[in-house]
C-alpha cells in the first residue's frame, strides 16, 4: 500500500511541476528539477527511509529504459539528417568526450583533489547505469559518480538554453551534440523545447557518448594515472 502512495505522489508532484513549467517555462523550473527537490523535502520532512520510498520509485525507475527507447522515434523521424550530418555529429561526440575528460582532470588537478575522487568524477557525462559501471572499473566510487551524474545532468539542462541564446548558437547539430554528449537523458529533456530535429541529434548524440565514453575513460587514466 506505501508503494502506491509512493508512486502516485511522485506522479501528482511532477504533475503540478509541469503544470507550473508551463504557465512559468524557466529553466530553473524545470519539472525533474522541481520535482526531486520537492521530493526530497518531503521524505526528509516526514523521516521516510529512501529504502521504503524506493519500493514505490523502483517501479518509476523502472519506466527509465522504455523512455530511453522512446527517443527513437524522433530519431527515426530524422534519420536522414542523422545521416547526412554522420561524420560532424560523430567528430563532435569524441571532441567533446575528450574535451570533458580533460577539463574534469585539469580542474580537480589544479585544486589539488585526491586520485579517487578524479577518477569518480571522469565518467560523470554518461548516463547513470554506464557511468557506475565505467567508475567501479577504473577505481572510482561509483555511488558517487551518481550523483555527479545527476549534477552534470542538471547543468547542462539549466545553463545550456541560457548559453545557446547568449551564445547565438541556433544549430540542432550545435545543441544537440553539446547536449547528447554533456548532460545524457536529463539534458536532452529540454531539447524538445527547440524542436524534433535537436531531440533527434541529442538522443543519438547521449547513445553515441556512451559507448565512445566507456572506451575513452579507461585509456584516459591508464595514460595519466
Amino acid at each position: 500500500m506505501e508503494a502506491i502512495i509512493y508512486i502516485v505522489s511522485t506522479i501528482i508532484i511532477f504533475l503540478i511541476m509541469m503544470k507550473i513549467y508551463k504557465c512559468f517555462p524557466y529553466p530553473f523550473l524545470m519539472p525533474i528539477l522541481t520535482t526531486t527537490i520537492v521530493l526530497v523535502v518531503f521524505i526528509l520532512l516526514l523521516n521516510i527511509p529512501y529504502d521504503e520510498y524506493m519500493e514505490g520509485g523502483k517501479w518509476i525507475q523502472h519506466l527509465l529504459g522504455p523512455a530511453v527507447v522512446a527517443l527513437a522515434y524522433p530519431l527515426y523521424n530524422q534519420r536522414h539528417l542523422v545521416l547526412k550530418y554522420k561524420y560532424t555529429i560523430l567528430s563532435g561526440i569524441v571532441f567533446a568526450m575528450l574535451i570533458g575528460l580533460f577539463s574534469v582532470f585539469a580542474g580537480l588537478k589544479l585544486f589539488h583533489e585526491e586520485k579517487t575522487f578524479i577518477l569518480t568524477a571522469l565518467p560523470k557525462s554518461l548516463t547513470t547505469p554506464i557511468a557506475m559501471q565505467v567508475s567501479e572499473t577504473i577505481g572510482g566510487v561509483p555511488p558517487l559518480t551518481a550523483v555527479l551524474v545527476m549534477v552534470a545532468g542538471f547543468t547542462g539542462a539549466l545553463f545550456g538554453p541560457v548559453v545557446y541564446k547568449l551564445g547565438k548558437i541556433d544549430s540542432p547539430i550545435s545543441r544537440g551534440i553539446s547536449m547528447g554528449s554533456a548532460s545524457h537523458g536529463v539534458g536532452i529533456s529540454q531539447l524538445k523545447d527547440f524542436g524534433e530535429e535537436d531531440l533527434s541529434i541529442g538522443s543519438v548524440s547521449m547513445s553515441l557518448s556512451i559507448v565512445i565514453g566507456a572506451i575513452l575513460c579507461p585509456i584516459f587514466v591508464s595514460l595519466f594515472f
